[in-house]
C-alpha cells in the first residue's frame, strides 16, 4: 500500500474465529494456492484470481447488487421529472429494469475486457446535472398538462410522444459523448488530462455533482416530512450506531455441521433496510387510512396504493433492447453538457481503479489498463445510450468499499453480480416493485445520499494546505460560482441570446451545469502557478498514488463502509 494512502480497518461482515464457520470449510473454493501472491492480499478470504464456490459467488453477487441498489434506482426516478414521467410509474419501472440490464452488460465488459478488476458498473450521478440542464431548456420543458395527474393518460400516443422525444434526445447526446470518452481512453489522453486535476479541483467539482440536486431532494422529502425523517433516522441509526453489531446467521458447511456465523447486517445494508422499513411503515399507514386519501391533501403521495396498479400492469418478463424508445436524436447542447459529466465520471473511475486494486491485493493498474478501463466505460455509455437508460455508466465506489468489508476480491463474484443485474433487468415485476416506493421515502434517501456525495468532495480539502490564502480563494470562488452562475442563467436565459439557436442552447446547458463552471475555473486557476508550485504538484502526484492519479469518488461509499478512494498527499499549495 502506498505510504500516502491511509489504511482503514473495517470489521469483517462474516468473521472467522472460535465458534464461527469459515467461508471455505470444504477447502474446494479456491482456484489455487499461489505462493507468489502479494502480502497485501493475505488478509483476503478470496483473492482476485480465486474462484469461490458457486453458491457463495451467487450470494455475494446478490450482496453487491443490493449495495448498488440505491444508486441504480435513484437515477431513473430523478430523471422521471425532466422526462415528464412523474405520473407514469409503469414507464419508470421500464427505465429501472433497463438500467439494471445495461449495468449487468457493462459490468461483464469491464471485468473481462476493461480494467479486469472486480469493479461494478452502474448509472452515474455525474450525468444528472447536465441532463436536467438540457431538459430545462424551453424546447424540452414539460407541458403543463403533464404535471397534472388528472390530465395525464399514460397510454395516449400524445403523452408517449412527449416523453419519448426527450429520452431520445438524451440517448443521442450520451452516445456521442461516449465516443469522446472512448477516444480519451483508448488513445491514452486520460493521462494528459489528469495533469490538470488535483484535490483543489476535485473538491468543488465532486461537491457540485450533488449540490444542484438539493431542490429535487427537498421537494420529494417535503411530500411528507414525517416519512422522510423516519427514513433518514433509520439510515443514520443503522450506518452509524448499529454498524458494529453482528447478527447471528446459520451457516452449513460440508465437513462440519450447521453453525452460527456473525454477519454485520447493518453495516452492509443500511440504506436497503431503511427503505424497506419505511416502505412497510407507509403500507401500514395506508391500510389504516392514517395517510390522507384525497389527492390534493398533504402527504397523499406517501400512500403505497397511489402506484399500486403498476405491479399488475407490468409484465413478468420484458427484454430491454436497443432503440426501444425510437431512433436517438442529437443536439449540440446535449452533447457538450454530457461531455462535462463524462470528464467528472472519468476522474471518479480512475480513483476507483486504484482503490479497488489496493483492496484486492492486486498491483497498481498500469497506464494501458487504465486507458482500457476508461475506453470500455465509454463503450458502456454507448450501450447505455443505445438501450435508452437516459444515463451513462461508471464504476461504483460503494461496491469498491464493499470489497474492503467482505474481504472477497474475486472477479467471479462481480461476474455473478453482473449476471444478477441482467436477470433483474429481465424480470419486469422487479423494476415495477421499486417504482412503487413512496416518494417521501426516496426523498429521505436522496437527502442522505446527496449529502454524503457533497461531503466526499469537500473531504479532499484535507490534503490541501487550507492555510494558504490562494487555496481558500480558489475553492471558495469556484464553488460559489458553480452555484451562482447556473442560478442566474436559469433565471435570465434571455440575456444569453446570440441569435443562433444551437449556440444559445450550448451556452445555456454548459453554464447551468455547475460541474462545468467549477471545473473550468479550477483548471484555469491551476494554470496560474509559479514554477515551485509545479514542482509541488509533481511531488503530490508521485506520493499520492503509484501513477499520480488519485481523484476522489463522485459517488458516496455506502454509509458505514470504509472509504474507498485512494489518498492524497498534503502539499503546501495543493
Amino acid at each position: 500500500m502506498n505510504s500516502a494512502t491511509t489504511s482503514f480497518e473495517c470489521p469483517d461482515p462474516l468473521q472467522r474465529g472460535d465458534g464461527v464457520v469459515n467461508f471455505h470449510d470444504d477447502s474446494q473454493g479456491r482456484k489455487k494456492n499461489d505462493p507468489s501472491r502479494s502480502p497485501s492480499s493475505s488478509h483476503l478470504v478470496y483473492g482476485i484470481l480465486d474462484i469461490p464456490p458457486w453458491y457463495l459467488s451467487i450470494f455475494l453477487g446478490i450482496q453487491h447488487f443490493l449495495t448498488a441498489l440505491g444508486g441504480l434506482v435513484a437515477v431513473p426516478l430523478i430523471l422521471a421529472k425532466g422526462l415528464c414521467l412523474q405520473h407514469d410509474p409503469l414507464t419508470q419501472s421500464y427505465l429501472i429494469s433497463t438500467i439494471f440490464f445495461v449495468s449487468g452488460i457493462c459490468t461483464l465488459l469491464q471485468v473481462f475486457l476493461g480494467i479486469r478488476l472486480p469493479i461494478l458498473q452502474g448509472g452515474t450521478f455525474a450525468f444528472l446535472a447536465p441532463s436536467l440542464s438540457m431538459l430545462s431548456l424551453p424546447t424540452w420543458k414539460c407541458p403543463e398538462w403533464t404535471l397534472n395527474a388528472s390530465q395525464v393518460n399514460t397510454s395516449s400516443p400524445e403523452f408517449t410522444q412527449e416523453w419519448q422525444k426527450r429520452i431520445r434526445e438524451l440517448q443521442g447526446a450520451i452516445m456521442v459523448a461516449s465516443c469522446v470518452q472512448m477516444l480519451v481512453g483508448f488513445s491514452g489522453l486520460i493521462g494528459y488530462l489528469m495533469r490538470f486535476i488535483g484535490p483543489l479541483t476535485i473538491a468543488p467539482t465532486i461537491s457540485l455533482v450533488a449540490l444542484p440536486l438539493f431542490d429535487s431532494a427537498g421537494n420529494d422529502a417535503g411530500i411528507h416530512w414525517g416519512v422522510s425523517a423516519t427514513t433518514i433516522f433509520l439510515i443514520v441509526l443503522f450506518s452509524e450506531y448499529l454498524r458494529n453489531i453482528a447478527v447471528p446467521v446459520p451457516v452449513c458447511g460440508r465437513r462440519k455441521k450447521c453453525r452460527t456465523s456473525k454477519f454485520y447486517l447493518f453495516q452492509v445494508f443500511p440504506v436497503l433496510l431503511a427503505l424497506c422499513i419505511s416502505w412497510l411503515l407507509c403500507f401500514v399507514l395506508t391500510v389504516t387510512n392514517t395517510l390522507p386519501s384525497a389527492p390534493t391533501a398533504y402527504g397523499y403521495l406517501a400512500r403505497t396504493d397511489t402506484k399500486g396498479d403498476v405491479l399488475s400492469q407490468a409484465p413478468w418478463f420484458r427484454f430491454p433492447y436497443p432503440g426501444q424508445w425510437g431512433l436517438p436524436t442529437v443536439s449540440l447542447a446535449g452533447v457538450f453538457g454530457i461531455i462535462a459529466g463524462v470528464i467528472s465520471s472519468m476522474v471518479e473511475s480512475v480513483g476507483d481503479y486504484y482503490a479497488c486494486a489496493r483492496l484486492v491485493g492486486a498491483p497498481p493498474p498500469p497506464k494501458h489498463a487504465i486507458n482500457r478501463g476508461i475506453g470500455i466505460e465509454g463503450l458502456g455509455c454507448l450501450v447505455a445510450g443505445a438501450w435508452g437508460t437516459g444515463n451513462g455508466t461508471t464504476s461504483y465506489s460503494e461496491n469498491v468499499g464493499a470489497l474492503g468489508i467482505t474481504r472477497v476480491g474475486s472477479r467471479m463474484v462481480i461476474v455473478a453480480a453482473g449476471c444478477v443485474l441482467l436477470l433483474m433487468g429481465v424480470f419486469g415485476k422487479i423494476g415495477a416493485a421499486f417504482a412503487t416506493i413512496p416518494t417521501p421515502v426516496m426523498g429521505g434517501m436522496f437527502l442522505v445520499m446527496f449529502g454524503v456525495i457533497s461531503a466526499v468532495g469537500i473531504s479532499n480539502l484535507q490534503y490541501v494546505d487550507m492555510n494558504s490564502s490562494r487555496n481558500l480563494f480558489v475553492f471558495g470562488f469556484s464553488i460559489y460560482c458553480g452555484l451562482a452562475i447556473p442560478s442566474w442563467v436559469n433565471k435570465n436565459p434571455e440575456r444569453l441570446q446570440t441569435g443562433i439557436l444551437q449556440l444559445d442552447q450550448v451556452i445555456q446547458v454548459l453554464l447551468t451545469t455547475g460541474m462545468f463552471v467549477v471545473w473550468r475555473r479550477g483548471v484555469s486557476w491551476r494554470g496560474i502557478k509559479s514554477r515551485s508550485l509545479r514542482r509541488r504538484r509533481r511531488s503530490w502526484r508521485s506520493t499520492a498514488s503509484p501513477a499520480g492519479l488519485a481523484p476522489g469518488p463522485a459517488r458516496p461509499p455506502a454509509p458505514g463502509a470504509c472509504p474507498s478512494g485512494p489518498g492524497w498527499s498534503v502539499v503546501g499549495q495543493e
